[in-house]
């Protein structure tokens, strides 16, 4: 599943992990596509299973690919932001409220880095053969 077309809300971190999780279907339902998409020795003639699963390889490495750009797109925005922050923030010590989205906006920067790792696992299972 592509990401949607109108890009993605990076700055509710709720919103991107939705996103992340609708995106994770495909992943998620794997071995029921290859049961569905394997013909059974009743059907082998009828369905071209080699083509069949060269269609869903090409369609989990761009749900891969996609989660991957969404991810780090994400990341990069936030990192823009925190940066920005941090200049304010050395021109502003005094600030409670800027010193509080900055440190708001480094976990939710943490908590996206930390995606990266989870799309590893995610695309590990996916591939691994039982």
């Amino acid at each position: 599943m592509a990401a949607p077309s109108g890009g993605v809300n990076c700055e509710e971190f709720a919103e991107f992990q939705e996103l992340l999780k609708v995106m994770r279907t495909i992943d998620d339902r794997i071995v029921h596509e290859l049961n569905t998409t394997v013909p059974t020795a009743s059907f082998a003639g009828k369905i071209d299973a080699s083509q069949t699963c060269k269609q869903l390889y090409e369609s989990l490495m761009e749900a891969h690919a996609s989660r991957d750009r969404v991810i780090k797109n994400c990341i990069a925005q936030t990192s823009a932001v925190v940066k920005h922050l941090r200049e304010e923030r050395e021109k502003n010590l005094d600030d409670l409220t800027l010193l509080k989205q900055l440190r708001k906006e480094q976990t939710k920067l943490k908590w996206m880095q930390s995606e990266l790792n989870v799309e590893e696992v995610v695309n590990d299972r996916s591939w691994k053969e039982d």
